[in-house]
Protein backbone atom coordinates (compact mmCIF):
# COMPACT_ATOMS: atom_id res chain seq x y z
CA UNK A 1 0.00 0.00 0.00
CA UNK A 2 0.99 3.62 -0.25
CA UNK A 3 0.48 6.93 1.50
CA UNK A 4 -0.24 10.34 -0.03
CA UNK A 5 3.39 11.37 -0.22
CA UNK A 6 4.81 8.14 -1.65
CA UNK A 7 6.44 8.24 -5.09
CA UNK A 8 4.67 6.07 -7.64
CA UNK A 9 5.64 4.93 -11.13
CA UNK A 10 2.78 5.91 -13.43
CA UNK A 11 4.44 5.76 -16.85
CA UNK A 12 7.37 4.04 -18.57
CA UNK A 13 9.18 4.52 -21.86
CA UNK A 14 12.29 3.04 -23.42
CA UNK A 15 14.20 2.61 -26.64
CA UNK A 16 16.96 0.00 -26.47
CA UNK A 17 19.00 -2.45 -28.53
CA UNK A 18 16.22 -5.04 -28.13
CA UNK A 19 13.09 -2.94 -28.51
CA UNK A 20 11.78 0.42 -29.68
CA UNK A 21 9.41 0.79 -26.72
CA UNK A 22 9.24 -0.29 -23.08
CA UNK A 23 6.76 -3.16 -23.75
CA UNK A 24 8.86 -4.38 -26.68
CA UNK A 25 12.01 -4.26 -24.57
CA UNK A 26 10.34 -6.15 -21.72
CA UNK A 27 8.99 -8.86 -24.03
CA UNK A 28 12.41 -9.17 -25.66
CA UNK A 29 13.97 -9.70 -22.23
CA UNK A 30 11.51 -12.50 -21.53
CA UNK A 31 12.20 -13.97 -24.98
CA UNK A 32 15.96 -13.85 -24.42
CA UNK A 33 16.55 -11.57 -27.41
CA UNK A 34 20.17 -10.49 -27.78
CA UNK A 35 20.84 -6.98 -29.08
CA UNK A 36 24.60 -7.42 -29.57
CA UNK A 37 25.86 -7.76 -33.13
CA UNK A 38 28.91 -7.21 -35.31
CA UNK A 39 29.89 -3.59 -35.82
CA UNK A 40 30.14 -3.26 -39.60
CA UNK A 41 30.74 0.50 -39.71
CA UNK A 42 33.63 1.51 -41.97
CA UNK A 43 35.52 3.07 -39.05
CA UNK A 44 36.14 -0.36 -37.53
CA UNK A 45 38.52 -1.26 -40.36
CA UNK A 46 39.78 2.30 -40.80
CA UNK A 47 41.10 2.43 -37.24
CA UNK A 48 41.68 -1.30 -36.87
CA UNK A 49 39.61 -1.37 -33.69
CA UNK A 50 40.21 -4.40 -31.47
CA UNK A 51 36.53 -4.38 -30.44
CA UNK A 52 34.21 -5.08 -33.38
CA UNK A 53 30.88 -5.66 -31.68
CA UNK A 54 28.22 -3.31 -30.31
CA UNK A 55 24.55 -3.13 -29.29
CA UNK A 56 22.86 -0.48 -31.45
CA UNK A 57 19.23 0.59 -31.15
CA UNK A 58 16.60 -1.83 -32.42
CA UNK A 59 14.66 1.09 -33.93
CA UNK A 60 16.50 4.03 -35.47
CA UNK A 61 15.40 7.42 -34.09
CA UNK A 62 14.82 8.62 -37.65
CA UNK A 63 11.88 6.21 -37.81
CA UNK A 64 10.25 7.97 -34.84
CA UNK A 65 11.27 11.64 -34.92
CA UNK A 66 10.67 14.18 -37.65
CA UNK A 67 13.63 15.04 -39.83
CA UNK A 68 13.82 18.54 -38.32
CA UNK A 69 13.80 17.19 -34.75
CA UNK A 70 16.50 14.66 -35.51
CA UNK A 71 18.75 17.21 -37.21
CA UNK A 72 18.66 19.54 -34.19
CA UNK A 73 19.32 16.86 -31.57
CA UNK A 74 22.34 14.78 -30.67
CA UNK A 75 21.62 11.05 -30.61
CA UNK A 76 21.55 11.06 -26.80
CA UNK A 77 18.88 13.76 -26.96
CA UNK A 78 16.92 11.91 -29.64
CA UNK A 79 16.57 8.76 -27.55
CA UNK A 80 15.72 10.73 -24.42
CA UNK A 81 12.90 12.52 -26.19
CA UNK A 82 11.55 9.31 -27.72
CA UNK A 83 11.45 7.51 -24.36
CA UNK A 84 10.02 10.55 -22.56
CA UNK A 85 7.17 10.91 -25.01
CA UNK A 86 6.31 7.25 -24.64
CA UNK A 87 6.42 7.41 -20.84
CA UNK A 88 4.26 10.56 -20.75
CA UNK A 89 1.65 9.03 -23.06
CA UNK A 90 1.73 5.83 -21.02
CA UNK A 91 1.01 7.90 -17.89
CA UNK A 92 -2.06 9.32 -19.59
CA UNK A 93 -0.51 12.68 -20.51
CA UNK A 94 -1.50 14.03 -17.08
CA UNK A 95 -2.61 17.59 -16.56
CA UNK A 96 -0.17 19.26 -14.20
CA UNK A 97 0.85 22.79 -13.32
CA UNK A 98 4.10 23.35 -15.29
CA UNK A 99 5.61 24.83 -12.11
CA UNK A 100 5.01 21.44 -10.43
CA UNK A 101 6.52 19.36 -13.25
CA UNK A 102 10.23 18.52 -13.21
CA UNK A 103 12.66 16.69 -15.46
CA UNK A 104 15.74 14.76 -14.32
CA UNK A 105 17.51 12.95 -17.15
CA UNK A 106 21.07 11.78 -16.65
CA UNK A 107 23.73 10.81 -19.16
CA UNK A 108 27.20 9.38 -18.83
CA UNK A 109 28.87 10.87 -21.89
CA UNK A 110 26.17 13.00 -23.50
CA UNK A 111 26.81 14.69 -26.84
CA UNK A 112 30.14 13.06 -27.62
CA UNK A 113 29.14 12.08 -31.14
CA UNK A 114 28.21 15.67 -31.99
CA UNK A 115 31.42 17.01 -30.44
CA UNK A 116 33.63 14.63 -32.39
CA UNK A 117 31.78 14.95 -35.69
CA UNK A 118 31.76 18.75 -35.55
CA UNK A 119 35.44 18.83 -34.64
CA UNK A 120 36.15 16.74 -37.75
CA UNK A 121 34.21 19.25 -39.85
CA UNK A 122 36.07 22.18 -38.30
CA UNK A 123 39.47 20.63 -38.94
CA UNK A 124 38.79 19.19 -42.40
CA UNK A 125 36.35 21.65 -43.99
CA UNK A 126 36.37 24.82 -41.92
CA UNK A 127 34.28 26.87 -39.53
CA UNK A 128 31.54 27.51 -42.08
CA UNK A 129 30.41 23.88 -41.94
CA UNK A 130 30.12 23.68 -38.15
CA UNK A 131 26.45 23.26 -37.22
CA UNK A 132 24.68 26.24 -35.63
CA UNK A 133 23.28 23.93 -32.93
CA UNK A 134 26.64 22.36 -32.06
CA UNK A 135 26.83 23.60 -28.47
CA UNK A 136 23.22 22.76 -27.48
CA UNK A 137 23.74 19.33 -29.05
CA UNK A 138 27.02 18.50 -27.31
CA UNK A 139 26.28 19.76 -23.81
CA UNK A 140 25.70 16.99 -21.24
CA UNK A 141 22.45 18.55 -20.04
CA UNK A 142 21.16 18.29 -23.61
CA UNK A 143 18.94 15.21 -23.09
CA UNK A 144 17.32 16.74 -20.00
CA UNK A 145 16.93 20.10 -21.76
CA UNK A 146 15.29 18.51 -24.81
CA UNK A 147 12.76 16.71 -22.63
CA UNK A 148 12.17 19.77 -20.47
CA UNK A 149 11.47 21.99 -23.47
CA UNK A 150 9.11 19.46 -25.00
CA UNK A 151 7.23 18.90 -21.72
CA UNK A 152 7.23 22.61 -20.80
CA UNK A 153 8.54 21.63 -17.37
CA UNK A 154 9.08 24.72 -15.24
CA UNK A 155 9.58 23.00 -11.90
CA UNK A 156 13.25 22.41 -12.67
CA UNK A 157 15.29 20.52 -15.27
CA UNK A 158 18.31 18.63 -13.98
CA UNK A 159 21.03 16.48 -15.53
CA UNK A 160 23.06 14.24 -13.21
CA UNK A 161 26.26 13.05 -14.85
CA UNK A 162 27.66 10.10 -12.92
CA UNK A 163 28.95 7.79 -15.64
CA UNK A 164 27.06 4.49 -15.77
CA UNK A 165 25.02 5.34 -12.67
CA UNK A 166 23.51 8.45 -14.33
CA UNK A 167 20.13 6.96 -15.28
CA UNK A 168 19.55 5.55 -11.81
CA UNK A 169 20.71 8.81 -10.25
CA UNK A 170 18.18 10.66 -12.39
CA UNK A 171 15.44 8.60 -10.78
CA UNK A 172 16.95 9.07 -7.32
CA UNK A 173 17.03 12.88 -7.60
CA UNK A 174 13.50 12.94 -8.98
CA UNK A 175 12.40 10.95 -5.91
CA UNK A 176 14.05 13.53 -3.68
CA UNK A 177 12.36 16.46 -5.44
CA UNK A 178 8.95 14.87 -5.08
CA UNK A 179 9.53 13.84 -1.46
CA UNK A 180 10.68 17.34 -0.56
CA UNK A 181 7.52 18.84 -2.05
CA UNK A 182 9.27 20.69 -4.86
CA UNK A 183 7.21 19.05 -7.62
CA UNK A 184 4.26 16.70 -8.10
CA UNK A 185 5.47 14.83 -11.19
CA UNK A 186 8.90 14.08 -12.64
CA UNK A 187 9.93 12.79 -16.04
CA UNK A 188 13.12 11.02 -15.09
CA UNK A 189 15.72 8.51 -16.19
CA UNK A 190 18.76 8.33 -18.43
CA UNK A 191 19.91 8.41 -22.04
CA UNK A 192 23.03 7.58 -24.02
CA UNK A 193 24.01 7.54 -27.67
CA UNK A 194 27.79 7.35 -28.03
CA UNK A 195 28.66 4.35 -30.17
CA UNK A 196 31.58 6.03 -31.90
CA UNK A 197 35.17 4.97 -32.65
CA UNK A 198 36.77 7.17 -29.97
CA UNK A 199 34.77 5.89 -26.96
CA UNK A 200 35.18 2.35 -28.30
CA UNK A 201 38.93 2.83 -28.67
CA UNK A 202 39.19 4.38 -25.20
CA UNK A 203 37.29 1.61 -23.47
CA UNK A 204 39.25 -0.97 -25.46
CA UNK A 205 42.55 0.53 -24.33
CA UNK A 206 41.32 0.06 -20.75
CA UNK A 207 40.59 -3.57 -21.61
CA UNK A 208 37.11 -3.02 -20.24
CA UNK A 209 35.27 -4.37 -23.30
CA UNK A 210 34.63 -7.87 -24.56
CA UNK A 211 36.63 -8.95 -27.61
CA UNK A 212 34.42 -11.90 -28.56
CA UNK A 213 34.24 -10.47 -32.04
CA UNK A 214 33.61 -13.85 -33.65
CA UNK A 215 30.50 -14.56 -31.55
CA UNK A 216 28.69 -11.29 -30.76
CA UNK A 217 25.49 -12.76 -29.33
CA UNK A 218 27.35 -14.51 -26.50
CA UNK A 219 29.83 -11.70 -25.77
CA UNK A 220 27.92 -10.12 -22.87
CA UNK A 221 27.89 -12.82 -20.21
CA UNK A 222 27.55 -11.41 -16.69
CA UNK A 223 28.59 -13.73 -13.86
CA UNK A 224 29.93 -16.35 -16.29
CA UNK A 225 33.44 -17.64 -15.58
CA UNK A 226 34.46 -16.69 -19.12
CA UNK A 227 33.29 -13.07 -19.01
CA UNK A 228 35.82 -10.68 -20.53
CA UNK A 229 34.21 -7.24 -20.52
CA UNK A 230 31.14 -5.27 -21.46
CA UNK A 231 29.59 -4.54 -24.86
CA UNK A 232 28.81 -0.89 -25.62
CA UNK A 233 25.15 -0.12 -26.24
CA UNK A 234 22.84 2.87 -26.59
CA UNK A 235 19.32 3.77 -25.58
CA UNK A 236 17.11 5.52 -23.06
CA UNK A 237 14.83 4.65 -20.19
CA UNK A 238 12.33 7.12 -18.74
CA UNK A 239 9.82 6.87 -15.91
CA UNK A 240 7.02 9.20 -14.94
CA UNK A 241 7.26 9.45 -11.16
CA UNK A 242 4.32 10.98 -9.35
CA UNK A 243 3.30 11.85 -5.82
CA UNK A 244 0.68 9.33 -4.72
CA UNK A 245 -2.12 11.76 -3.85
CA UNK A 246 -1.73 13.46 -7.23
CA UNK A 247 -1.84 10.11 -9.02
CA UNK A 248 -4.86 8.95 -7.02
CA UNK A 249 -6.78 12.15 -7.73
CA UNK A 250 -6.58 11.58 -11.46
CA UNK A 251 -7.07 7.81 -11.34
CA UNK A 252 -3.62 7.04 -12.71
CA UNK A 253 -2.43 3.60 -13.69
CA UNK A 254 0.22 2.50 -11.20
CA UNK A 255 3.15 0.21 -11.97
CA UNK A 256 4.70 0.25 -8.52
CA UNK A 257 6.38 2.45 -5.94
CA UNK A 258 9.88 3.88 -5.85
CA UNK A 259 10.06 3.30 -2.14
CA UNK A 260 13.59 4.39 -1.33
CA UNK A 261 16.92 5.48 -2.77
CA UNK A 262 20.54 5.34 -1.71
CA UNK A 263 23.64 7.02 -3.13
CA UNK A 264 27.28 6.77 -2.11
CA UNK A 265 30.83 6.89 -3.44
CA UNK A 266 33.68 4.42 -3.15
CA UNK A 267 36.43 7.07 -3.11
CA UNK A 268 38.67 4.19 -4.14
CA UNK A 269 39.62 4.28 -7.85
CA UNK A 270 38.54 6.16 -10.97
CA UNK A 271 37.46 2.99 -12.82
CA UNK A 272 37.66 0.00 -10.47
CA UNK A 273 35.05 -0.73 -7.80
CA UNK A 274 36.05 -1.09 -4.17
CA UNK A 275 36.89 -4.84 -4.12
CA UNK A 276 34.70 -5.78 -1.15
CA UNK A 277 31.80 -3.64 -2.34
CA UNK A 278 31.69 -1.45 0.76
CA UNK A 279 30.61 1.69 -1.09
CA UNK A 280 27.78 -0.01 -2.94
CA UNK A 281 26.81 -1.68 0.31
CA UNK A 282 26.23 1.76 1.84
CA UNK A 283 24.01 2.73 -1.08
CA UNK A 284 21.86 -0.37 -0.62
CA UNK A 285 21.63 0.21 3.12
CA UNK A 286 20.42 3.78 2.50
CA UNK A 287 17.85 2.58 -0.03
CA UNK A 288 16.48 0.04 2.42
CA UNK A 289 16.38 2.58 5.25
CA UNK A 290 14.54 5.24 3.24
CA UNK A 291 12.10 2.58 2.02
CA UNK A 292 11.48 1.21 5.51
CA UNK A 293 12.57 -2.25 4.40
CA UNK A 294 14.84 -4.91 5.83
CA UNK A 295 17.28 -6.95 3.71
CA UNK A 296 15.05 -10.03 4.05
CA UNK A 297 12.20 -8.14 2.37
CA UNK A 298 14.13 -8.09 -0.91
CA UNK A 299 13.43 -11.10 -3.11
CA UNK A 300 14.86 -9.78 -6.38
CA UNK A 301 17.87 -7.77 -7.53
CA UNK A 302 18.31 -6.43 -11.03
CA UNK A 303 22.09 -6.21 -10.99
CA UNK A 304 24.41 -3.70 -12.64
CA UNK A 305 26.53 -6.69 -13.75
CA UNK A 306 28.34 -5.42 -16.84
CA UNK A 307 30.20 -8.69 -17.57
CA UNK A 308 33.58 -7.49 -16.32
CA UNK A 309 35.67 -9.86 -14.18
CA UNK A 310 36.22 -7.43 -11.31
CA UNK A 311 32.88 -5.63 -11.31
CA UNK A 312 30.60 -8.65 -11.25
CA UNK A 313 32.52 -10.22 -8.39
CA UNK A 314 32.45 -7.06 -6.25
CA UNK A 315 28.73 -6.68 -6.87
CA UNK A 316 27.97 -10.25 -5.86
CA UNK A 317 29.74 -9.62 -2.56
CA UNK A 318 27.62 -6.51 -2.05
CA UNK A 319 24.38 -8.39 -2.70
CA UNK A 320 25.28 -11.16 -0.28
CA UNK A 321 26.33 -8.75 2.45
CA UNK A 322 23.61 -6.16 1.98
CA UNK A 323 20.63 -8.30 1.04
CA UNK A 324 21.30 -12.00 1.46
CA UNK A 325 21.04 -15.30 -0.35
CA UNK A 326 17.25 -15.19 -0.76
CA UNK A 327 17.27 -12.63 -3.59
CA UNK A 328 16.91 -13.88 -7.16
CA UNK A 329 19.42 -11.96 -9.28
CA UNK A 330 19.32 -11.15 -12.97
CA UNK A 331 21.60 -9.23 -15.32
CA UNK A 332 19.71 -7.86 -18.31
CA UNK A 333 22.89 -6.43 -19.85
CA UNK A 334 23.41 -9.95 -21.12
CA UNK A 335 20.79 -8.97 -23.72
CA UNK A 336 20.99 -5.19 -24.08
CA UNK A 337 24.71 -4.71 -23.72
CA UNK A 338 25.79 -1.78 -21.57
CA UNK A 339 23.85 1.40 -22.35
CA UNK A 340 26.10 3.40 -19.99
CA UNK A 341 24.14 6.40 -18.68
CA UNK A 342 20.82 4.86 -19.76
CA UNK A 343 21.43 1.44 -18.23
CA UNK A 344 20.20 2.07 -14.69
CA UNK A 345 16.94 3.63 -15.88
CA UNK A 346 16.14 0.83 -18.32
CA UNK A 347 16.95 -1.74 -15.65
CA UNK A 348 14.75 0.13 -13.17
CA UNK A 349 11.88 -0.30 -15.64
CA UNK A 350 12.66 -4.01 -15.86
CA UNK A 351 12.69 -4.20 -12.05
CA UNK A 352 9.24 -2.62 -11.78
CA UNK A 353 7.86 -4.93 -14.45
CA UNK A 354 9.33 -7.96 -12.67
CA UNK A 355 7.45 -6.95 -9.52
CA UNK A 356 4.24 -6.26 -11.40
CA UNK A 357 4.31 -9.47 -13.43
CA UNK A 358 5.93 -11.81 -10.92
CA UNK A 359 8.68 -12.92 -13.27
CA UNK A 360 12.44 -12.37 -13.42
CA UNK A 361 14.00 -12.41 -16.91
CA UNK A 362 16.82 -14.92 -17.14
CA UNK A 363 20.45 -13.88 -17.45
CA UNK A 364 21.55 -15.08 -20.86
CA UNK A 365 24.87 -16.50 -22.10
CA UNK A 366 25.84 -18.18 -18.83
CA UNK A 367 27.62 -21.43 -19.59
CA UNK A 368 29.37 -21.85 -16.25
CA UNK A 369 28.66 -19.56 -13.30
CA UNK A 370 31.87 -18.26 -11.78
CA UNK A 371 32.26 -20.29 -8.56
CA UNK A 372 33.34 -17.11 -6.77
CA UNK A 373 29.87 -15.67 -7.41
CA UNK A 374 27.68 -16.78 -4.51
CA UNK A 375 24.32 -15.23 -5.39
CA UNK A 376 21.24 -16.99 -6.78
CA UNK A 377 21.28 -16.11 -10.48
CA UNK A 378 18.26 -16.74 -12.67
CA UNK A 379 19.72 -18.31 -15.81
CA UNK A 380 16.26 -18.61 -17.34
CA UNK A 381 12.97 -16.83 -16.70
CA UNK A 382 11.79 -17.53 -13.17
CA UNK A 383 8.40 -16.89 -11.64
CA UNK A 384 8.86 -15.21 -8.27
CA UNK A 385 6.40 -13.43 -6.01
CA UNK A 386 8.10 -10.09 -5.49
CA UNK A 387 6.95 -7.48 -3.00
CA UNK A 388 10.23 -5.56 -2.93
CA UNK A 389 13.29 -5.43 -5.19
CA UNK A 390 16.57 -3.56 -5.56
CA UNK A 391 18.09 -2.17 -8.74
CA UNK A 392 21.70 -1.10 -8.33
CA UNK A 393 23.97 0.90 -10.62
CA UNK A 394 27.62 1.88 -10.48
CA UNK A 395 29.79 4.30 -12.45
CA UNK A 396 33.39 5.30 -13.07
CA UNK A 397 34.43 7.69 -10.35
CA UNK A 398 33.05 5.41 -7.65
CA UNK A 399 29.37 6.35 -8.02
CA UNK A 400 26.89 3.96 -6.45
CA UNK A 401 23.09 4.21 -6.68
CA UNK A 402 20.53 1.76 -5.29
CA UNK A 403 16.80 2.04 -5.94
CA UNK A 404 14.26 0.14 -3.85
CA UNK A 405 10.98 -0.62 -5.62
CA UNK A 406 7.88 -2.23 -4.13
CA UNK A 407 4.46 -3.22 -5.35
CA UNK A 408 1.85 -0.53 -4.87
Amino acid sequence: MYTDHDVLVTGIGATTPIGGTAPETWQAMLDGTIGVKANTNAYVEKYNLPVRIHAPLAVDPLEVLTRVEARRLDRSQQVALIAAREAWADAGSPEVDPLRLGVVVGTGIGGAVTLLEQDDLLENVGVGKVAVMTVPMLMPNGPAAAVGLWAKARGGVHAPVSACASGAEGLAWAWKLIKEGEIDIAIAGGAEGCIHPLPIAGFAQMRAMSTRNDDPTTASRPFDIGRDGFVIGEGAGIMVLERADHARARGAKIYGKLAGIGMSNDAYHITAPEPEGEGSLRAIAKALKTAGLSPRDITHVNAHATSTPVGDLAESKTILKGIGEQAVVTATKSMTGHMLGAAGAVEAIATVLSIKNGIVPGTRNIETIDPAIGVDIATENREVKIEAAINDSFGFGGHNVALAFTSA
